[in-house]
């Protein structure tokens, strides 16, 4: 075994680059060399107990670790919920009786179990639930199912990440379980090949329905937990939809990076989360009766990230770690390329879209840019790097969109690729050559993107990084768009409400820091009538009309009972001292994009853009 391995290694070693690093991020995820007896043997059982859906235990039996080692709680480098502050009863078993451990961080514990073997239990106390709407992958239970595992569930040994592991679950009499996790013989107990797939896969449980299919003989489950009142909807459609949008992101890349995927749908929740062969999104039956186009848009978008994020993964991306994530400047690719394919699988697929047509979409894009400075104001990297794990109001008074600043950026790369290879090649190439070569242990840059584009188009592309995605500049967006004889036609129109009428100015809103009593206003344009009255992002939030602000939600509600006409006193505290603002609520414009051709086009840009509106 030892020398098959050897030589196993020594050959992927010697293999050329992209088919070392495609689909494994290591070579050790193809070989057994983590199965060797210098790895400890790490065991979970998590248990539910219908008599308190408050909490759920997890207990850890360890073998073959040293005398000392150190147990962890991970950060997700998108969404760290700080799980741990709702640990509790934890406590340490060993033969010996001698064991110890002991907190060193407010995630990091040090285990003193002589002989290496030691019991680890606890219990994580559920949270209650602060928002109207639970976000889809945050755990819960219910009296019917619930959403557990993952990274705000288990412990994992630093130093051990390749280690496997097995989870028992034990959970109420006829309640099914849907996860990530490979089976085993026996189907209370599950298998990860290393911490990255244990962490990296919540564990749907409960009472649900199930449905599958194979994509290239790779098979496939669609798992949807209801509300007891759920409301009907077509899940024959559903599922359909879903198998068709596998199919087109397969066809895409050639292959599907896992060995088997599960869309795990949950009623009463709202939002979604990428994982490595899974995805939780919540998925509301009430929203699916009315229709299917949120929940395809939404898994579009997830699934696309399951090549895009989780396999081509940016440099700073580390993979289990309890530290915080570090700023990421690739995000402008990981989320907005994905924004750009998961419009366009839903149109090869055939699925209800939000926009008519490409440029119907592309449209709406290009006027929510213009309607807010900071796009072009500050560059992608600089807005990739707050996206995520920094505090609201990073950028002052300005909320550009990584989304959309990607997304927009994907979509002119594209058409400069088209052109200089007179549309024998997409940004299609470039996803499937940044698969090849970034889907390993090393992730890429900024710089690589940029060669990456180069090499398939055999053009110059350095001056639009410099211009977007180094510096913030506005994108010249007719020059791109006449590659394929379309243009813009840009007026600025006032805002409208729901109902037809002009709606007032509310371009602000407020958050609540942690530890803080006060909310702290948070602004998105210069423009705004905000801004102008002297209000700025991070002021403290003390009083509206005399009366206190206790929370964002409070502030949320006198802004939505405004209307044009009103006047209010908002009352801050900054450094400086207090200000007291008076506002007199008006209406406001905004820009109003129309796509066009342009007259005369030639006949290469007439060819050029009938392929791009269907492809």
């Amino acid at each position: 075994m030892h020398r098959f391995t050897t030589a196993f290694l020594t050959a992927l070693s010697l293999a050329p680059r992209a088919l070392a690093q495609h689909p494994f991020r290591h070579p050790v995820d193809a070989v057994e060399v983590r199965y060797a007896r210098t790895q400890p043997v790490v065991r979970y059982t998590l248990r539910v107990d219908s008599t308190d859906l408050t909490r759920y235990s997890v207990e850890i039996r360890i073998r073959g670790a040293g005398d000392t080692f150190h147990l962890a709680m991970v950060a997700h480098p998108e969404y760290d919920d700080r799980f741990f502050r709702y640990l509790e009863d934890l406590r340490i078993e060993a033969g010996g009786g001698n064991a110890t451990i002991v907190r060193e961080d407010s995630v990091l514990w040090r285990v003193g179990a002589p002989g290496g073997e030691a019991v680890v239990r606890y219990r994580i106390h559920l949270p209650a639930q602060s928002n109207p709407r639970r976000s889809g992958w945050i755990p819960f239970l219910s009296p019917t199912g619930g959403l557990v595992g993952g990274p705000h569930s288990f412990m994992y040994m630093l130093g051990a990440e390749l280690a496997p592991s097995y989870v028992t679950l034990e959970l109420p009499a006829g309640w099914d379980a849907a996860t990530g996790l490979e089976s085993t013989a026996d189907p209370a107990v599950y298998f990860a090949p290393s911490v990255d797939v244990l962490i990296d896969s919540p564990v749907l449980v409960g009472r649900f329905r199930s449905w599958r299919f194979a994509v290239d003989g790779v098979p496939h489950r669609v798992i949807y937990w209801p509300l007891p009142d759920a409301a009907p909807f077509d899940t024959a459609a559903m599922v359909s939809g879903l198998e068709r949008l596998a199919r087109e992101a397969v066809a895409l890349f050639g292959r599907a990076p896992y060995r088997e995927y599960t869309f795990m749908l949950q009623d009463g929740a709202v939002g979604a989360l990428e994982h490595l062969n899974s995805v939780s999104i919540g998925a509301p039956s009430a929203s699916l009766a009315q229709g299917l186009t949120d929940l395809f848009a939404e898994s579009a978008h997830e699934y696309f990230h399951t090549w895009n994020l989780m396999r081509i993964r940016p440099i700073e991306y580390r993979g289990v770690d309890y530290r915080t994530q570090p700023p990421v400047a690739g995000l402008w690719w990981s989320e907005g390329l994905t924004m750009f394919y998961a419009d366009l699988l839903l149109r090869r697929a055939g699925l209800p879209t939000f926009d008519s047509t490409r440029t119907a979409h592309l449209a709406g894009l290009i006027g929510r840019y213009l309607a807010s400075p900071g796009n072009s104001r500050f560059s992608a990297e600089q807005v990739s790097r707050v996206a995520y794990n920094a505090a609201p109001g990073a950028l002052g008074d300005y909320d550009p969109s990584t989304h959309l600043q990607g997304e927009l950026l994907g979509t002119m790369l594209d058409l400069i690729v088209r052109d200089a290879t007179d549309g024998r090649h997409s940004m299609e190439e470039v996803m499937r050559a940044m698969l090849e070569e970034f889907s390993g242990e090393r992730g890429f840059t900024g710089r690589d993107i940029e060669r990456t584009v180069a090499r398939t188009c055999g053009c110059r592309v350095a001056p639009f990084f410099d211009a977007h995605v180094r510096s913030g500049h506005a994108i010249d967006f007719n020059r791109y768009l006449s590659v394929v004889g379309l243009r813009l036609r840009v007026t600025r129109v006032p805002a409208m409400g729901r109902d037809g009428r002009p709606a007032p100015d509310l371009r602000l809103r407020a958050w609540l820091p942690p530890g803080e009593t006060a909310p702290r206003l948070l602004l998105g344009d210069p423009a705004s009538l905000w801004w102008r009255a002297g209000l700025h992002t991070g002021d403290r939030l003390t009083a509206v009309n005399g009366a206190p602000v206790a929370s964002p939600g409070d502030f949320r509600r006198i802004l939505g009972r405004l209307a044009i006409g009103d006047t209010l006193r908002v009352e801050v505290t900054r450094p400086a001292g207090a200000y007291r603002a008076t506002v007199a609520v008006s209406g406001y414009d905004r820009p109003w994009v129309v796509i066009e051709e342009i007259p005369g086009a030639s006949p290469r840009q007439q060819r050029l853009r009938r392929v791009w509106l269907i492809n």
